[in-house]
């Protein structure tokens, strides 16, 4: 198997040993709590309007693929909101931790992960959406946002639902929570 296809498979499952051991290192602080909670919460609508837009096939595991090459909401700007809102979701929690060195390896790593993953994901969006995905990759950049809108696409898209955005957002939205207070206690305890 590809082993791009392997980091797609568990994306969810890596972040796993850099947030525990963020979480055993942490020294944080008031400032560090504010700073990294405002990075998190970025991140995070970056991610819910992507999935308001993009539903449910941004959580599968299978085989890359996708129904819709989507280009409005956050995809009208960056063509992977969902992973510049995870990147900043973790860069975000090493800040709240107040542990510099961890935050920018998980950075560089995610950074590292998401491209391989996204390499795999161009090559299926080439192959079903031809020169239309070669006109949005012109215009809209893989993941440091533009702040003008792509408004070239002719392809059919999803309806924005905010409401599906969060049933799908929940587990992150409880990671976040469990993070924070987690991250308060311990603020308190080391303090």
């Amino acid at each position: 198997m590809d082993f791009r296809q392997r980091l797609f498979q568990y994306r969810s499952y890596t972040p796993i040993p850099f947030l525990l051991v963020m979480i055993i290192v942490a020294h944080p602080t008031p400032l560090s709590l504010v700073t990294g909670l405002f990075i998190v919460a970025f991140g995070e609508f970056l991610r819910l309007w992507g999935v308001a837009i993009a539903g449910s096939e941004t959580r599968t595991t299978g085989p890359v693929g996708g129904t819709f090459l989507i280009t409005k909401g956050p995809f009208s700007f960056v063509r992977n909101p969902l992973y510049v809102g995870n990147i900043l979701m973790y860069f975000g929690v090493g800040v709240m931790s107040n542990t510099p060195v961890l935050a920018l390896v998980a950075l560089f790593y995610f950074l590292f992960q998401y491209s391989m993953i996204v390499s795999l994901e161009e090559e299926y969006l080439l192959k079903a959406f031809g020169n239309e995905y070669v006109k949005y990759c012109q215009s809209v950049p893989r993941f440091i946002p533009v702040f003008k809108r792509y408004n070239d696409g002719i392809h059919p898209q999803p309806e924005l639902d905010w409401t599906r955005g969060l049933i799908s957002e929940k587990r992150t939205l409880q990671a976040i929570g469990l993070l924070t207070i987690a991250l308060l206690i311990l603020w308190r305890l080391r303090g």
